[in-house]
């Protein structure tokens, strides 16, 4: 199973997203605890490519692929903007970062998917998740 597809950097986009993974789940019967892994992690990427990537900027693209290959899931997520370091993210549960906006999204990736690949200074994330 592969299946690609591009979307508008507007948060809007994301329901298109969540109909794929709906559509992907059923096709690879996910059980409920990895469906529910799979949609909170790569929704978390795709929002983090449309904002903080591409900068809200409708022209720009983010391209999501997913595939199989019988053990797990793989989605990757690339965006058109310059990366981030990833390596430098605030852990959202230290008591100096619970106000703070960043980091959670990165942190729920990490924690959700069974494997996580920054590429290209931080604009790819590949996703892996155990089916």
């Amino acid at each position: 199973m592969k299946k690609e597809i591009n979307i508008s950097s507007r948060i809007e986009s994301l329901s298109i997203v969540e109909n794929l993974i709906d559509e992907i789940s059923i096709d690879l019967n996910l059980v409920a605890d990895i469906y529910g892994n799979v949609l909170i992690a790569v929704i978390e990427a795709v929002t983090n490519a449309i904002v903080h990537g591409n900068k809200n900027e409708a022209s720009k693209l983010v391209h999501i692929s997913f595939f199989d290959d019988s053990n797990y899931l793989i989605v990757r997520v690339e965006d058109q903007g310059s990366g981030f370091d990833y390596d430098d993210i605030p852990d959202p549960t230290k008591p100096d970062n619970v106000e703070k906006p960043d980091g959670r999204g990165v942190f729920l990736m990490r924690h959700l998917a069974d494997e996580i690949v920054f590429d290209r200074g931080g604009s790819i994330v590949q996703l892996k998740f155990k089916i």
